[in-house]
């Protein structure tokens, strides 16, 4: 009997020991919850009416135009929250690896489907959100006034920064039009970074745009303070290639150092620096005659606090 009670404790402890060893993963792994819509709505390519560069008027009837955009709200469509980019790019979607993310996701679009397509993570087929007769689900034909819940995976090949768009059948005019949006995925434990600035490059309109705007004074103007991580999540949708380049700075890529890089179609990276350089600078795409169509904005750096 005294045999069998010793192996029945050391079971026990044992047992104990593998509890305390897996309840820190179990207990880190979470749900991420976003509520997103695709809103109608107007939209000014270019606001202040100037290409500053040039010093020349720019064409208002081409600026304005009509297209929809990915929308976030509070829990449970309760209202309307303000996405974290002031341009047209949608609402930026967080999570590190280990996390499952839920993106509820409602058409508000009276005049076609629209869904939502998501680069990089794991999902099961009915939560790829792309259109393909006889075989996708509602979530890739998601009807005016409808809903669908998407369910991704971040896992470790998910770690970077990637586009969503539109994959239904209106997906041609929804991602021209600026339907789109990125995730920004990070390593476990890894800090956030305190600015973050998404940079979505894109033709629209005859326009060459970031975040849906042209011209200086119209693309965004990004803030950032001297001490601060700052972490750039530059994306490319349409048909062409962009070379983004930021001034007065250099990152590095497999070790090397750069200061311009190139994104095609689809394709997205992030950049991250400690920030040692105030002033006013300018970002902008290299490719020349992108620049002066209007891919051109001001990164502003303070000093740092006294």
């Amino acid at each position: 009997m005294g045999h069998c009670s010793a192996r029945r404790m050391a079971l026990a402890a044992f047992m104990v020991v593998c509890a305390v060893a897996l309840t820190p993963a179990v207990a880190s792994a979470k749900v991420v919850q976003y509520w997103v819509a695709a809103v109608p709505r107007p939209w000014n390519i270019a606001p202040n009416g100037q290409d500053a560069i040039n010093h020349t008027p720019v064409d208002v009837l081409q600026a304005n135009i009509e297209t929809v955009v990915y929308q976030r709200f509070s829990k449970n469509f309760g209202h309307r929250v303000a996405n974290e980019s002031a341009g047209l790019v949608g609402p930026l979607i967080r999570a590190e690896v280990g996390d499952t993310i839920k993106v509820h996701f409602r058409n508000l679009d009276l005049n076609a489907p629209h869904s939502m397509h998501f680069h990089a993570t794991k999902y099961a087929p009915s939560s790829d959100g792309s259109y393909l007769p006889g075989f996708s689900g509602r979530g890739a034909n998601v009807e005016p006034g409808e809903s669908f819940t998407y369910t991704l995976h971040a896992v470790k090949d998910s770690v970077g920064v990637w586009p969503y768009h539109d994959h239904s059948p209106s997906m041609m005019e929804s991602i021209a039009g600026g339907l789109s949006g990125v995730m920004s995925i990070r390593r476990k434990g890894e800090r956030l970074p305190d600015r973050e600035f998404v940079v979505m490059l894109e033709e629209i309109n005859g326009f060459m745009t970031i975040d849906g705007r042209a011209y200086v004074g119209n693309a965004p103007t990004f803030k950032a303070r001297v001490g601060d991580r700052v972490q750039w999540d530059v994306a490319s949708l349409g048909e062409d290639f962009h070379t983004f380049h930021v001034h007065g700075h250099r990152w590095r890529l497999n070790g090397r150092p750069l200061d311009t890089q190139t994104v095609g179609p689809a394709e997205s990276f992030r950049i991250r620096w400690l920030e040692d350089a105030p002033g006013t600078w300018l970002y902008h795409c290299h490719v020349e005659s992108h620049m002066m169509a209007g891919m051109i904005g001001i990164y502003q750096v303070a000093k740092a606090k006294a």
